[in-house]
């Protein structure tokens, strides 16, 4: 994701330039100067705004404003390269921002180029081909019409997902376009929501657009629509926006509530995108564009954007180019792979496969009802992406055809990769590995889906364990990008530089694991959920430990409980206490909650959690209870998750803190404007304060000093 930011030095910039070429309107409707947004690279590689590219934009802007004076052209329309309109500015020059004044400079050119837009004297369009985000959307709502195709993917002003607003016109153009509440949506709702992003249908849904065509002719079709309307064929109807007081001040006051519960007002740029989104009512543009620019100017000197920007730069950069794998030249190809298991994780893990490596797959299960479950729902999700037209029906039949269902192993005997996703019980597990060591060839990668057991004592019996290693995923398979890779004692190089490659190509995070129990992510949710579930054991109120720790993980610690489900929570609290001591606390209300088969903490109330009443009444209370604040809350824990952090470094379970980051980002939803969690805790004092030390350079993942 790229988004609204300080451009990049001119020096490193990747310059989008903006050549406009005449196109003689249908119908008589004059000629159009069509402005196209271009980096010269290819879809990868989205053209972004750096301080040249703005540069050019607004001479050719001004160009076309001589040109419209002379009575040369009729319109301005704006568009971009093949699937992309623009994704807003080169985020990667804001480390070279070291003062106010030039954050300022920077927020004024963006306003500058996009106010000229606005200014012109002829009608202009923006026409959405592609993505667009931050600056993208916020130059096509300075034009005065918009089109938008259907098969864009995503639409977002993205900025407070990292710590900053949307500073080009965003929050005030768009309330003004599509009212607050809407406004709000995409300005803090969906920022905040895991980053969630738009489709062209949905935008144009919202009011962001005047109307939507297909991808297949659409800047053609676009062209002929902005036709009509020149000629007034064509009226834009818009629905009326309420210039009530009560009704912007209710809409900014639910955001508020939204930003407090999401971010405990750990971050500001929620609250300065809110308050810009409301003066919006009433400001004139040049007072708005002024607030927009005073308020980039803080938060690109604050050091939730710069976290921010660090972990986009590790989803970006790190995440590409894995800490400590091998060559990958030792990698073997893999060509078809063996499922043990067809569960629902196992079921997951096949249609992945299918669906990115595009090799066979064979499942195997203990009975033949569980294996034609298993490939029967690999099916459904196929039949799904049909109907929805995401697949064609010959992909359709082919995927089919890639998974087959046995209750013999045998079929694993020309396999490259076989994954267990089994019951997590290590005799299971080493019951398994043996099985199938008797049928596979001696080079193929035997790959545990475990979530805490060691794969050095999984392997420990076999005759190549040298060919085991740790395929951590996360579920929802398919949406969940981490897999953490973790090597046993005994593994070689060409087992995980295959494991590696394979989830690679299965197109997700891969972070290298120490053999520890739990690993990275789940044992630091561990540390953390089981501290949270101790605050509140010893007497403190759920919401107010909810309070303290607000802004940390992507939902109140009970919801993701009842996500991630009791047993499974129960489980991991357990593996890691025995493994590693009373650090680790076992919740005895958990193990009623398990007990009683509850589904979790709360129940679900007209889409609000309310806690479960039967639940409250078993659970033990404390004998001297202890209520802590909020803010005794969050030191508490954010103290232990310090302290947990250093001995997964010291332990080598994790490599830096850059990969502890990643993992938790990728693999638990943590915020990007927190940096993950470690810049987190040296922003608040916290890793000095329980450790000695910072886990970042100052700089890193801050303002530099």
């Amino acid at each position: 994701m790229t988004t609204t930011a300080a451009p990049t030095t001119a020096h490193d910039e990747v310059v989008t330039h903006a050549p406009a070429q005449d196109v003689t309107l249908p119908g008589g409707a004059g000629t159009m100067a069509l402005i196209t947004l271009d980096n010269g690279l290819d879809h990868t590689r989205p053209s972004t705004f750096g301080p040249t590219g703005l540069a050019e934009l607004s001479q050719t802007v001004a160009e076309a404003r001589r040109r419209a004076e002379a009575g040369e052209i009729q319109a301005v329309g704006i568009t971009g390269k093949p699937f992309v309109f623009a994704v807003g500015a080169d985020l990667s020059g804001v480390p070279h921002v070291t003062s106010r004044d030039e954050a300022r400079e920077i927020a004024r050119a963006g306003h500058a180029a996009f106010a000229a837009v606005m200014d012109l004297p002829v009608p202009t369009f923006a026409f959405v081909n592609g993505a667009a985000l931050g600056g993208g959307v916020e130059i096509a709502l300075a034009c005065d019409y918009r089109t938008i195709s259907a098969g864009v993917p995503a639409i977002a002003l993205p900025e407070v997902f990292l710590g900053l607003v949307p500073g080009w016109g965003g929050c005030y153009l768009l309330p003004r376009l599509v009212g607050p509440e809407a406004a709000l949506k995409v300005v803090v709702e969906n920022p905040l929501s895991q980053n969630r992003m738009l489709s062209g249908p949905q935008a144009a849904k919202l009011g962001m657009a005047d109307t939507i065509f297909a991808p297949v002719d659409f800047l053609e079709d676009s062209i002929r629509w902005a036709a009509s309307v020149l000629r007034g064929e064509t009226t834009v109807e818009r629905a009326p926006v309420s210039d009530d007081e009560g009704v912007w001040a209710a809409a900014c006051d639910a955001a508020r509530a939204l930003a407090d519960a999401k971010t405990s007002r750990t971050s500001p740029a929620p609250y300065r995108a809110i308050d810009l989104v409301q003066a919006a009512r009433t400001a004139g543009r040049d007072e708005a564009f002024a607030a927009e620019d005073e308020a980039l100017s803080d938060l690109v000197m604050g050091d939730e954007l710069r976290a921010g920007l660090y972990a986009f730069d590790l989803v970006q950069k790190r995440a590409k180019r894995p800490a400590g794998a091998p060559d990958k030249a030792l990698a073997r190809p893999v060509g078809k792979v063996g499922i043990v298991g067809a569960g629902l994780m196992a079921s997951q893990l096949a249609m992945l496969v299918i669906r990115s490596l595009k090799v066979p797959v064979v499942m195997t299960d203990l009975d033949q009802d569980r294996v034609d479950k298993g490939v029967g729902y690999v099916h459904a999700e196929i039949e799904k992406s049909l109907a929805k037209g995401k697949i064609s029906q010959d992909k359709a039949n082919q995927l089919r055809g890639l998974v087959t269902g046995s209750t013999s192993k045998d079929g694993f005997a020309d396999a490259d990769l076989v994954i267990e996703a089994v019951f997590e019980e290590i005799s299971v597990k080493k019951q398994v590995w043996a099985e199938v060591e008797a049928v596979v060839r001696p080079e193929c990668v035997l790959a545990s889906n475990t979530s805490s057991l060691s794969i050095t004592e999984m392997a420990a019996d076999l005759e190549h364990p040298e060919r085991v290693v740790g395929f951590h995923f996360f579920n929802p398979v398919a949406v969940m990008p981490l897999l953490e890779i973790i090597p046993g004692e005994r593994t070689d190089d060409a087992t995980l530089a295959t494991a590696f490659s394979a989830g690679k190509g299965l197109k997700k995070t891969c972070i290298l694991v120490g053999d520890s129990p739990s690993f990275i992510t789940n044992r630091l949710l561990g540390r953390f959920m089981g501290e949270f579930s101790r605050v509140v054991d010893e007497g403190t109120p759920v919401e107010v430990a909810e309070r303290g720790v607000a802004g940390l993980a992507p939902m109140p610690p009970f919801v993701l409980l009842g996500l991630v489900g009791p047993p499974i929570a129960l489980h991991n609290s357990e593996t890691l206490h025995r493994a590693l001591g009373d650090r680790f606390y076992v919740s005895p209300n958990l193990q009623t909650m398990v007990e009683m088969k509850k589904p979790g903490y709360y129940l679900w109330q007209d889409g609000k959690p309310v806690a479960d009443p039967e639940l409250l009444a078993a659970q033990v209370a404390p004998e001297q209870p202890v209520e802590l604040t909020v803010e005794q809350v969050r030191e508490r824990v954010l103290g232990v998750i310090a302290e947990e952090v250093r001995l997964m470094l010291d332990e080598g379970v994790a490599q830096a803190p850059m990969d502890i980051d990643l993992a938790m980002i990728t693999g638990a939803g943590f915020q990007f404007w927190n940096g993950g969690i470690t810049p987190l805790l040296d922003r608040e004092g916290v890793s000095e304060r329980v450790t000695g030390q910072r886990f970042l350079p100052p700089g890193v993942a801050s303002v530099p000093a």
